[in-house]
């Protein structure tokens, strides 16, 4: 029985005295966890469902087989697109010298899936020199050496730019023009622009083209069909929106996810 009790809150996982503790929870559908950072750093994973999580700099879509590393002190807030399994680990960086230092979203393989899920069910306090130690010790193998995926858009600091971009990434079908949206911002055509290719590196049309992309492979890992998905995020065809995929991702939609749920990754478009 662990000494410590075990809980839903993250803050009481900082200070185990141990290099990885590890949290299970249920969120309900449209759960969102307001912005908040963590003295270790995170592997937040969902064995299922889908969540959006916003940092200072950047947007993430972690969908199935998928999590989002984020280092100690990043604030960062989630929100959850149906009904989410959580199974995070809270890791102390001085356990591995080349664990990340950026966030990034990572592949679960499923090895580590189930890694992660037993690391739930063992002691807070484990044994570090015995079988759970060495569970936990693979779990840190496989982080170090596990790729990331580009599931991600940077996100814009200026606040009437920001307000823009959320109410993009929480609906993804949006279709106004720049001068539609330059105007919403407060901004010139010419101004918004500027400003949001030197905050972001990426026009807007870029930007809400990958949004639009992160949201469609959101709902194509929950198994939408493409036609539906297409409309869903704002384009006029599935056609259309199959020829952006594969452009963007080398594949088409259908063959995105692979039978062992590994995708094909690709840098996503700038401009």
């Amino acid at each position: 029985m662990d000494k410590i009790q075990r809980s839903t809150k993250g803050i009481d996982y900082q200070d185990v005295p141990r290099p990885v503790a590890a949290l299970a929870d249920e969120y309900r559908a449209d759960h969102v966890d307001p912005r908040h950072c963590h003295e270790r750093a995170q592997l937040l994973y969902a064995s299922a469902g889908i969540m959006f999580v916003i940092t200072d700099s950047d947007s993430f879509v972690v969908p199935p087989q998928r999590a989002l590393w984020i280092p100690p002190q990043v604030f960062h807030e989630v929100h959850c697109r149906g009904h989410v399994s959580v199974r995070t680990l809270y890791i102390d960086i001085r356990a591995r010298p080349n664990l990340p230092s950026d966030c990034r979203v990572i592949e679960i393989s499923s090895l580590l899936s189930e890694l992660i899920i037993e690391a739930t069910i063992l002691p807070l306090e484990y044994d570090e020199k015995g079988r759970d130690g060495r569970v936990m010790d693979l779990i840190l193998d496989e982080i170090t050496q596990t790729p990331a995926v580009p599931l991600h858009v940077p996100m814009p600091r200026h606040p009437n730019l920001e307000r823009i971009c959320r109410s993009i990434l929480a609906d993804a079908s949006q279709s106004e023009t720049l001068d539609m949206v330059a105007c919403a911002a407060s901004m010139g055509r010419r101004t918004f622009t500027r400003h949001f290719k030197r905050e972001t590196g990426m026009t807007f049309a870029a930007w809400r083209q990958h949004v639009r992309l992160m949201e469609a492979l959101s709902r194509l890992a929950i198994g939408h069909r493409v036609t539906n998905v297409a409309f869903d995020v704002g384009y006029s065809s599935s056609s259309a929106f199959t020829a952006m995929f594969k452009r963007t991702f080398g594949v088409p939609p259908t063959e995105y996810f692979s039978a062992g749920g590994k995708p094909v990754t690709a840098a996503p478009e700038r401009g």
